[in-house]
Order: structure tokens, then C-alpha cells, then sequence
């Protein structure tokens, strides 16, 4: 495990994170606790120092699961990081019960990095009116959290703003070879860096699209020498920057964390050759002209109060183009309608759109996937 310094965070960060989103989950669509015990315990033995979650992840499960799963002295190996869920939050008062709620759930004094969860422009101004700022200056003072930064999905323009408005630790970002420029990408990365702040890699392989074989990809890989893996692909194009302190990935399985792990022992700065900078432009343009949908898996659309499945409903369509497999991904479909979750299910309420940090036509996708699949 490679390992980087975050300005003011004495522990040095691995630069492989265990994000606590996509837990294995059982049949009954919760977190699947040994299977999920195991995995974090693992991935802290293989050298991860960096655990984050939020309060929504798996239906509010992902807080009290990491409070139990880092017993037995685990939570002392490593630097946890959790969100401030503003949804939430109509008044400075609810900042405070709902910080005291998130250290009862994780079974700690303290979070050591802690963050505005989902920051676009208008949602800052309408947190730092209510007193957030005031609320994490407090947080900070009194040891309920070490380190203060935020999540974000907005424009570069709002990034700015908003990373000269505090004296953050960090921020954290979506960023891959995908997404270079979205949501301020590779120049928000760049603006963070110069004013001193870490940065978190949030979505390094696109909801795990980028980890399976693109076809006509592993051509394009193979021209570059190295025999790396698509997802070790993605994850060296982001260690390769300095800027870059920590990348995040979602593993949901000992195969996934396995794999991840090995990368991470060869995460270096500057490591990667002109000739295999110049393959991800390719691959990248390959992989833009077959996707469908830019969802990425977050899940902050969910849960629909109809039941529409919308992440998934977007993973098998895009299967279909990414693939060439419109049969398959169609099979594959009506298995998981059975269990409920269909696009047919949407009552064009619009209530998802509201929360896509992508801002994603979602009711008008959906219709998409149904006419396809039925």
C-alpha cells in the first residue's frame, strides 16, 4: 500500500479508500453484516486507512454497520470520514443533533474527516445562511470532528466559490479518465491543490462501469504494455496525479478489494508513460460513443417512492449499448423486475431529478428503458 500526506492531517492516507456504499448485501436487500465485516476488516489488514460513508448509504444501514465493523480496535487504524446530510437540516440546531446522531451510529468521540455532504452552489449558501460554517468552526473546537471539508457536484465555477469560502482540510470529487472535466474534473482538482486542500476521488471507476472490458478496449490496453486490469487502468490514471490524495472505491466483494489492493501497491506519481496517457483518450472516446446514460450509481435518487430500481434500471440499459448485448442485458432485466424495482413503475413524479448530482433527465431515461425492455 502506497500511502500520502494530507496538509494538515498528521496520519499519512492510503491512498486506496474503502467507501462504504456498495456493502454486500443479502438476499434481502441488506447489508450482508459478516460478509460486509469481513471485507472492511480485510481491507484495514491490506493497509486502507481511509473509510468513508455517509448517513443515507444503504437506507441509513452504513453508519451503525461501520460502528460495529470497526470494533475490536480497527477504528483506531483508521481515519473515518462521514457527511453532514443538509437534506436534513433547517436550522443550526439540527447540525449539532444530527453530528451527535452520526458519533452515536459510528461509536466514536470523534470523526476524524468530516464533510457538507453533495455541495453545489445554491445548496452552500443556503448551509452557510443556516450557520454551518459557525456549526463546523464549533465542531472543530470541541473535538466532535477533526478535519472539515465538503462533497460537490456543481460547476467549477461554484468550486471556487466554495473552496475560498472556509479553510477546509479537503474536498472530495468525481474524477476518472471518463469524466475529466465534469463538474470541474481535473481543474477543480488543480484549484484544491494550489490552495492546500487533500482530495478525496469519488466514482474513480464510474459506478464500477469502468472495471469490466469495454469491447474493443483491451486492444487498446494491450497496445500500452503493462497488463493492468480495466479497473487497474482507472485507478493508475489517477494516482499517476499528485493532486489526487486518496481515491475512493466502492468494493463490494474480497475479489473486487483483492484487485484494488494490488494497484495500490504501485500507486506512484508521475508513473505513467506519454505512450499510455495518450491509450486512455482512445479508450475514453470508445467507451463515450456506447454508453446510453451518465449514471454513475451514486444513488442519491433513491429510494423512489415507487420502487423504481432507477440504478440498475440504467446499469442493464447501458449494458445493452456498452456491450452490444440488447438481448442479454434484456434477460437480465426482466429477472431483476420480478423482485420489483421495474421502470414501468415510475409515476413521473420527478422527485429523483431533484437529487442527481449528475442532473440526469431520469423520468425521461426511464421511459427509454421501458420502451426497450418492456
Amino acid at each position: 500500500m502506497q500511502y500520502r500526506r494530507m496538509p494538515g492531517v498528521d496520519a499519512p492516507l492510503s491512498v486506496l479508500g474503502f467507501g462504504a456504499m456498495r456493502l454486500p448485501k443479502s438476499p434481502d436487500g441488506r447489508i450482508d453484516r459478516p460478509a460486509a465485516t469481513a471485507l472492511v476488516r480485510r481491507a484495514v489488514d491490506g493497509g486502507i486507512t481511509y473509510v468513508d460513508t455517509a448517513y443515507p448509504y444503504h437506507d441509513g444501514e452504513s453508519e451503525p454497520f461501520l460502528g460495529e465493523a470497526l470494533g475490536d480496535g480497527y477504528r483506531e487504524r483508521v481515519q473515518l470520514a462521514t457527511k453532514l446530510p443538509g437534506w436534513l437540516v433547517a436550522c443550526r440546531a439540527d447540525m449539532d443533533r444530527l453530528l451527535g446522531e452520526q458519533l452515536e451510529r459510528l461509536r466514536t468521540d470523534t470523526i476524524d474527516l468530516y464533510l457538507l455532504h453533495g455541495m453545489t452552489g445554491e445548496g452552500f449558501e443556503r448551509h452557510a445562511g443556516l450557520g454551518v460554517l459557525e456549526f463546523l468552526d464549533d465542531a472543530l473546537a470541541d473535538g466532535r470532528i477533526g478535519h472539515a471539508g465538503f462533497s460537490f457536484h456543481d460547476d467549477l465555477a461554484a468550486f471556487v466559490r466554495i473552496a475560498d469560502a472556509y479553510d477546509w482540510t479537503f474536498c472530495q470529487v468525481q474524477y476518472n479518465y471518463i469524466d475529466v472535466h465534469y463538474q470541474g474534473g481535473a481543474e477543480a482538482v488543480r484549484y484544491a491543490a494550489e490552495r492546500g486542500l487533500g482530495v478525496v476521488v469519488m466514482e474513480p471507476l464510474r459506478g464500477g462501469a469502468l472495471a469490466r472490458p469495454i469491447p474493443g478496449a483491451a486492444e487498446l490496453w494491450a497496445s500500452a504494455g503493462p497488463d493492468r486490469t480495466p479497473a487497474g487502468w482507472g485507478l493508475a490514471w489517477l494516482w499517476d496525479q499528485p493532486e489526487v490524495t486518496v481515491v475512493l472505491s466502492g468494493m463490494s466483494s474480497m475479489e473486487q478489494l483483492a484487485e484494488n489492493l494490488v494497484w495500490a501497491d504501485r500507486a506512484a506519481p508521475g508513473s505513467l508513460s506519454p505512450a499510455e496517457r495518450a491509450v486512455y483518450e482512445r479508450v475514453r472516446e470508445l467507451y463515450r460513443n456506447r454508453a446510453a446514460i451518465g449514471c454513475t450509481r451514486c444513488g442519491y435518487c433513491q429510494p423512489c417512492p415507487s420502487g423504481v430500481d432507477i440504478p440498475e434500471c440504467f446499469s442493464l440499459y447501458n449494458e445493452a449499448f456498452i456491450y452490444g448485448d440488447p438481448a442479454g442485458a434484456r434477460s437480465g432485466y426482466h429477472i431483476f423486475a420480478r423482485y420489483g424495482g421495474a421502470a414501468s413503475n415510475c409515476t413521473d413524479c420527478g422527485r429523483c431529478e431533484e437529487h442527481c448530482p449528475q442532473k440526469l433527465p431520469i423520468r425521461k431515461h426511464l421511459k427509454a428503458v421501458r420502451d426497450l425492455f418492456g
